[in-house]
């Protein structure tokens, strides 16, 4: 065998033992805030996952929850990214979600994928949970059900009991019939009053002077979202902070400024980490209650000067 032959057999085993990069060595990481990380049953919350990779990479995020989990989304997914111009690419995406039982509960949320050509790899949220407080007291918490008896076990079946609840829908049926008054249902609480409970409650909270003043800034900017959602049938809670604004650019008595200026400064702590002060914190507090009574109040005086007087479309749109 020549040595020009054996030179290049030499060359071909040594490419293949050459180290490959494959997926797992892809530089990619996903970080999941939870906010609130404590919730009641029913109470909706948000989840964040930022995937921290190099720009040219692909990043797929899961639709939501296992459909099998405590865990349901609320809203779609609100999904984006920002590059940082030095090679780096943050990809984001948000959930509303709300839990329907109590305790530590996994988000059930699948792998994040980050793809870069034929190297895939599968960034796992199996870390990512929720803890659901009970509202039960503390002695009914912890109660232990009884073991279920047989039905009319051993005797038979109490027909008399059927014919009284028979006579007893037939009663409640004529009752029911004879009368003439018919009650209206109670009027639902008004955006405004959700949006001022919402806001006592978080004050409430005692986050900001707990240390965690971005919690406590993107609950009550939530509780503004949710006060435009409700004003503005076209503000959608899955619209992003821009598409927010152009759907109530023509709402005459909302603060556009200050509301641009809030949902901005929001969107800085909740995705680029900006530090906020206790200060700044509770002064942008401030600014949502008064951007939420400020829209309320102009609407509240565009209904009382329309022909049709407090009790017309304005009113009802206000409320």
């Amino acid at each position: 065998m020549s040595a020009r032959r054996l030179a290049l057999m030499a060359l071909m085993v040594a490419v293949a033992c050459l180290p490959r990069v494959g997926a797992a060595q892809l530089p990619a990481r996903a970080d999941v805030v939870v906010a609130p990380e404590s919730v009641t049953v029913g109470q909706p919350f948000t989840v964040t996952i930022h995937v921290h990779a190099p720009a040219g990479v692909t990043v797929s995020f899961p639709t939501g929850p296992d459909s099998g989990a405590w865990v349901r989304g609320l809203d779609p997914r609100r999904v984006g990214s920002t590059d940082d111009g030095r090679g780096m690419a943050d990809h984001f995406v948000i959930y509303r979600l709300a839990a329907w039982n109590v305790g530590r509960l996994d988000l059930a949320l699948p792998a994040v994928e980050a793809r870069l050509g034929d190297d895939v790899r599968q960034l796992s949220l199996r870390d990512a949970s929720v803890f659901v407080k009970s509202v039960l007291p503390a002695e009914k918490a912890a109660r232990v059900p009884k073991p279920a008896r047989g039905i009319f076990a051993g005797r038979l079946f109490p027909w008399w009991i059927v014919a009284v609840a028979a006579a007893l829908a037939l009663a409640w049926w004529l009752v029911r019939r004879r009368k003439s008054r018919r009650y209206l249902p109670a009027a639902p609480p008004s955006a405004f009053e959700n949006a001022e409970r919402e806001f006592a409650r978080v004050a409430a909270l005692g986050l900001v002077e707990a240390g965690e003043r971005g919690r406590f800034l993107a609950l009550m900017v939530q509780a503004v979202r949710d006060y435009l959602a409700a004003r503005y049938p076209l503000a959608e809670l899955s619209l992003t902070t821009r598409e927010v604004l152009r759907e109530v650019a023509s709402a005459r008595g909302l603060p556009h400024e200050r509301l641009a200026a809030l949902l901005q400064e929001a969107d800085l702590v909740k995705f680029a980490r900006r530090h906020l002060t206790t200060d700044h914190a509770l002064a942008l507090g401030r600014e949502a209650r008064e951007v939420v009574a400020q829209d309320h109040a102009a609407a509240m005086a565009a209904a009382a000067s329309s022909p049709a007087g407090p009790a017309g479309p304005a009113a009802r749109e206000a409320a």
